[in-house]
C-alpha cells in the first residue's frame, strides 16, 4: 500500500537573492508551493523556512528541524519551489538526491524545475546543480565587489549605528551623530584622557548608571537583541572592559571610517577571520567627527603608556615592558623593605610564582634603580644623535636589524610556504574525505570525527597565513619604520628623565637576561632593548 503524502513545503532565501525581487521572495514561494500541493492533492505536514541563510550552508536551523522530522517518520515528500531554494552546493546536493532521499524513502519535488524523483530525475539535474552552485560563488563575488565599492565611497553599511551615532533618514549608508548618546562617547573620552583605564572607566560608567548600548537599543527598538532570555534592566549599566577598549580605539569617532577589518573564508564558508591590515578601506572624513585629533590622539598615547599604580600607589612606568629573557614571560615588581633602604626591584614573575623547580625558569633579578639608569642612558644616546645626525642613527638602525631581519623574513617566508601547501593538502583530503563517506568507504562516525579535526587544522593555518603575510608586508617598510621612530625620538630631546609616555612611545619592549658573576666577582647582566618599529639598535 503506497504511504499518504506527509509533506514538507521548504522555502529558503539569502541576503544575495534579494538583488531577485519579489520571483524568490518567501511569499512567492509559499503561494507556489501550496498552490502545488494543493492542486495535487499532497497533505502538508508544515512548513519549513529559512529567511537570510545562504544555500551553501546545510546548517540552516529551518533544514535541520525538516531532516529531523525525516528522521523520525513524519514526512515523507519535500517540495520547494526549484532545486536552488534546497541547496546551491552541487556535491551536497548530490549526495541528498542519491544517496539520502533513496535510503530513506524520501520523494523530492522540484516545482518550477519540473523535477520529481519518483518520476526519475532529469539527466540535467547535476548540471543546474553546479549552475546554481556556480551562480551563489559569483553572486558572491559581485556581492563582495559592491561592498568594497560602497565601504571605498566611505558608506557605512552594518545594520547598527555605532554608540553615538545613527543612520542618516534620507541617506541609509551614512552617519549622522546622535544627539542622545554622544554624550556617553565624549564622557569615555574624557576620562581616559584623565588618565584612567578602560577597567576604570568601565567601574565609573556602571557607577554613574550609564546606559550600556544594548540597553538604549532596547528602549529604542523594544527587543532586548544582545542579552537573551534576561530582564533588559538587570544589566543596563553593565558596562565591559573590552568594549570601553573599542570605543577609545576607534577612528569612526574621528569622523573616518575603516572597514573591511574581517571577512568570510569563502562563499561556502561563512566564518569569519581578521583581514590583513593593508587590506582595510580606511576613508577619512565621511561624516562629522564627535572627538578632535588632538584629544583622540592624546588618549592613544594614554592607552599605549598602560600605566598602572602599585599597592605603594606608586606609577610604574616599566609596566607591560619588561619581559624575562629565560621563559619570556612578564617581570614583576617589588620591593625588598628588609633593608634599611627600601630596594624597588624586577624578577621573573613565573620564578616568584612557582618557584625554580616548577617554574623551569630563575630569578632575572633587576634592580629599579639599575634598569632605569641603563634605559635612560640609552634613550639619551639615540636622542642625541637624533638630533646631531639623523642619516648617522638611520643607518645605524638599518644595519643592525638588517641581519636579524633577514633572518626572521626568511623562516616567515618558510612558515609561510608550509602552511599554504598544508592548506591545500587539507582541501584535497576534505574533498576525498567526503567521497568515502557518500560511497560507505567510511562510517558517518569517523567522518565527523575527521572532518572536526581536520577543520579546527584548517581554521588555525588560515589564521596563521594571515598573520604571516600580515608581518611579512610590515617588514618590507623597515626604512619607513626607521624614519618613523627617529621622528617619535626627536620630540623628547635632552631628556633627564623617564615617563610611560616615553617608554611606551619609544620602546616595545625590556628584555634582561640572568646575571652572570665573573671570575673577578663582579656582577655583569645583559639588557636587550626592543624599540617600537626598528627592534634592537647595536650599541
Amino acid at each position: 500500500m503506497k504511504r499518504p503524502n506527509n509533506t514538507a513545503l521548504y522555502m529558503r532565501l539569502s541576503v544575495d537573492d534579494e538583488n531577485y525581487g519579489d520571483s524568490v521572495s518567501i511569499e512567492t514561494q509559499r503561494t507556489i508551493l501550496q498552490a502545488f500541493a494543493k492542486d495535487n492533492g499532497f497533505h502538508v505536514y508544515d512548513e519549513y523556512v529559512d529567511d537570510g541563510w545562504s544555500g551553501t550552508n546545510f546548517d540552516r536551523p529551518a533544514f535541520q528541524r525538516m531532516m529531523a522530522d525525516v528522521d523520525a517518520g513524519r514526512i515523507n515528500c519535500i517540495i520547494t519551489k526549484d532545486l536552488s531554494r534546497f541547496g546551491r552546493e552541487h556535491v551536497m546536493m548530490d549526495y541528498y538526491l542519491e544517496f539520502v532521499f533513496p535510503e530513506k524513502r524520501i520523494r523530492y519535488i522540484a516545482v518550477t524545475d519540473n523535477e520529481d524523483t519518483d518520476k526519475g530525475l532529469s539527466d540535467f539535474v547535476p548540471f543546474k546543480n553546479l549552475f546554481n552552485e556556480w551562480l551563489a560563488k559569483d553572486t558572491s563575488r559581485k556581492v563582495k565587489a559592491a561592498y568594497r565599492a560602497k565601504y571605498a565611497n566611505g558608506e557605512y553599511i552594518c545594520t547598527h549605528a555605532p554608540l553615538g551615532y545613527k543612520k542618516d533618514p534620507n541617506h541609509p549608508n551614512k552617519l549622522i551623530i546622535d544627539e542622545e548618546t554622544r554624550w556617553i562617547i565624549e564622557r569615555i573620552f574624557e576620562l581616559a584622557a584623565h588618565g584612567h583605564g578602560a577597567h576604570k572607566i568601565t567601574k565609573i560608567l556602571t557607577e554613574e548608571k550609564v546606559p550600556t548600548p544594548s540597553w538604549i537599543q532596547y528602549q529604542r527598538n523594544g527587543s532586548y537583541a544582545y542579552i537573551h532570555g534576561e530582564n533588559p534592566g538587570e544589566k543596563a549599566y553593565l558596562w565591559t572592559d573590552t568594549y570601553v577598549k573599542s570605543i577609545l580605539t576607534n577612528e569612526i569617532y574621528l569622523g573616518h571610517s575603516v572597514q573591511y577589518k574581517k571577512h568570510s573564508i569563502s562563499y561556502k564558508n561563512k566564518k569569519m577571520v581578521r583581514s590583513p591590515k593593508d587590506e582595510w578601506v580606511r576613508v577619512e572624513n565621511t561624516h562629522e567627527g564627535i572627538i578632535s585629533q588632538e584629544l583622540f590622539d592624546q588618549v592613544q598615547q594614554q592607552v599605549a603608556a598602560r600605566h598602572r599604580s602599585t599597592k605603594d600607589n606608586v606609577t610604574q612606568i616599566f609596566s607591560g615592558l619588561t619581559r624575562c629573557g629565560g621563559c619570556g614571560r612578564a617581570l614583576g615588581y617589588g620591593t625588598n623593605k628588609t633593608t634599611k633602604t627600601p630596594i624597588a626591584y624586577f624578577n621573573c614573575s613565573c620564578y616568584r610564582r612557582y618557584g625554580a623547580e616548577r617554574a623551569g625558569c630563575t630569578q632575572h633579578y633587576i634592580r629599579y634603580d639599575t634598569l632605569y639608569n641603563y634605559v635612560l642612558a640609552r634613550i639619551q644616546k639615540w636622542s642625541k644623535l637624533a638630533q646631531t645626525d639623523e642619516q648617522q642613527l638611520l643607518a645605524k638602525i638599518l644595519k643592525s636589524n638588517d641581519r636579524e631581519r633577514t633572518a626572521l623574513n626568511k623562516k616567515q617566508t618558510t612558515e609561510l610556504a608550509k602552511a599554504e601547501k598544508r592548506k591545500a593538502e587539507l582541501d584535497h583530503v576534505f574533498s576525498q574525505l567526503f567521497e568515502k563517506w557518500v560511497t560507505g568507504k567510511i562510517t558517518e562516525y569517523n567522518y565527523d570525527m575527521l572532518s572536526e579535526k581536520y577543520q579546527a587544522e584548517q581554521t588555525e593555518l588560515v589564521e596563521k597565513i594571515d598573520c604571516l603575510r600580515a608581518e611579512l608586508t610590515e617588514e618590507r617598510e623597515t626604512a619607513g619604520n626607521a624614519k618613523k621612530w627617529i621622528r617619535l625620538i626627536k620630540q623628547y630631546a635632552d631628556p633627564t628623565e623617564l615617563d610611560a609616555e616615553m617608554l611606551n612611545t619609544l620602546i616595545e619592549k625590556i628584555v634582561v637576561h640572568e646575571a652572570v658573576r665573573l671570575p673577578d666577582g663582579t656582577r655583569e647582566q645583559e639588557i636587550e632593548i626592543y624599540y617600537r618599529f626598528v627592534g634592537k639598535i647595536d650599541q
